[in-house]
């Protein structure tokens, strides 16, 4: 059997330099995470009119991430067939759609039909799991690493600008209209995403064309991998973490007698910290076994945990926490995309990614949902702060007998 052809680079597009599919690929990260980031400063007012308890609020959104989650590996898998292009811009509109009926919402099905279902599944389609993708196509190998990093670091710089712009909108126009612009925000996702079409969109590689590889055949290999299966698993901390403390920390300051202020700023310092957290995580990824750097990330976010919930409540304690925890927030997917690039190469690299951003999922639908219910029954978040830090004392055990090697395909092991 002869042995496959390589594609070269085309000379169409080659406008679009690897600076640029990365500035692109990271205003849409900006945009597409923003009003994800600060949907919890809609949980009080929009329950408080339409009299509902804080858990139908929490139900919703643990949809949505539940749905975020089955949709990642599906619309992975559509983008590394036909390209990500087509995949972001119809994600684009689900979103702004979700967003926009959020608004109107007046029934618990309402609630979690626009702000579960449409936006879970937007999300899917347009948030950074699908960039992240697309830069392990059309960067250079040498770039990919970085190139992770800053596709995660504007997701968090979005958290950071469209977290006090959710309660400077709120504060002048209210609840209903700050949801309206955020999806028109959205629409920009279409334009940006043309800058990321694929090879197989008639657009410029960067990297030589691997061998064909089936979707069954992609998936069998990866679950029959121990490291990958470590690697999921282990991903199902960082959404528990992550979303119960995006939805739930503001309403958890505000009862600890902290303004709703304290609680936009700190998610908009989350955020901020995270920039540099993220970027630093792709850099390192490049010089240091990057199953070191996911287990001490998650170590790092049990302790600090633990040290946030028993110090007294002050506007000071929570601020540090917050740049603590932005150092640490979404600092795990530089190095988990990359270990997944690693062992199996780019060729399914979204979906693959997307099976381990569902397990993330899964722990942020159990996250915000047990948030809402714990609170609701037993008046109080702290059982599930304490759960969070047992999942990431977990996770950082998981993470180290990773191994961070290709798969075993001979001639054919992974770009």
């Amino acid at each position: 059997m002869s042995a496959p052809t390589a594609k070269v680079q085309t000379s169409a597009g080659a406008w679009r330099t690897p600076l640029l599919i990365i500035v692109c690929g990271c205003l849409i990260s900006m945009i597409s995470f923003g009003p994800r980031s600060a949907l919890g400063f809609f949980l009080t007012p929009l329950s408080q009119a339409n009299h509902w308890g804080r858990d139908v609020f929490a139900f919703a959104v643990a949809i949505q991430n539940l749905l975020w989650g089955i949709g990642q590996p599906v619309a992975g898998a559509i983008a590394d067939r036909y390209g990500a292009t087509r995949v972001l811009a119809a994600g684009a509109v689900l979103y702004a759609l979700g967003l926009y009926m959020m608004a109107s919402a007046t029934t618990p099905l309402a609630l979690t039909w626009s702000a579960g279902v449409l936006i879970g599944f937007g999300l899917s389609g347009c948030a950074f799991a699908v960039v992240v993708g697309a830069f392990g196509k059309l960067v250079p190998p040498a770039w990919r690493s970085t190139a992770f990093g800053f596709g995660t670091a504007a997701g968090s710089f979005g958290q950071f600008l469209f977290s006090p712009l959710a309660v400077a909108l709120m504060d002048k126009f209210g609840w209903q209209a700050a949801l309206v612009v955020f999806a028109g925000l959205l629409v920009l996702i279409l334009p940006l995403s043309l800058v990321l079409m694929a090879p197989r969109d008639g657009g410029p590689s960067t990297v030589l064309a691997q061998p064909e590889q089936s979707i069954k055949h992609a998936m069998m290999e990866a679950f029959g991998h121990r490291s990958y299966v470590l690697l999921v698993l282990g991903f199902f901390t960082c959404g528990f973490q992550l979303a119960f403390t995006t939805v739930h920390l503001p309403a958890y300051l505000v009862d600890r007698g902290l303004s709703a202020e304290i609680g936009g700023w700190t998610l908009a310092i989350i955020g901020m910290f995270n920039i540099i957290g993220s970027i630093g995580s792709g850099y390192l990824g490049s010089r240091m076994p990057k199953r070191y750097i996911l287990s001490i990330i998650y170590f790092a976010r049990a302790i600090s945990i633990a040290i946030f919930v028993l110090l007294p409540a002050s506007a000071t304690t929570t601020l540090i926490y917050g740049a603590v925890t932005g150092l640490l927030w979404l600092s795990t997917v530089p190095p988990t995309s990359g270990l997944v690039a690693v062992m199996f190469g780019t060729r399914w690299l979204t979906m693959l990614f997307g099976f381990a951003f569902l397990s993330h999922q899964i722990g942020s639908f159990l996250g915000v949902w047990l948030g809402g219910w714990v609170y609701d029954h037993y008046g109080s978040y702290n059982p599930v702060w304490w759960l969070a830090v047992g999942f990431g004392i977990a996770s950082a055990i998981i993470n180290l007998p990773i191994t961070e090697t290709p798969v075993a395909r001979g001639a054919e092991a992974a770009v």
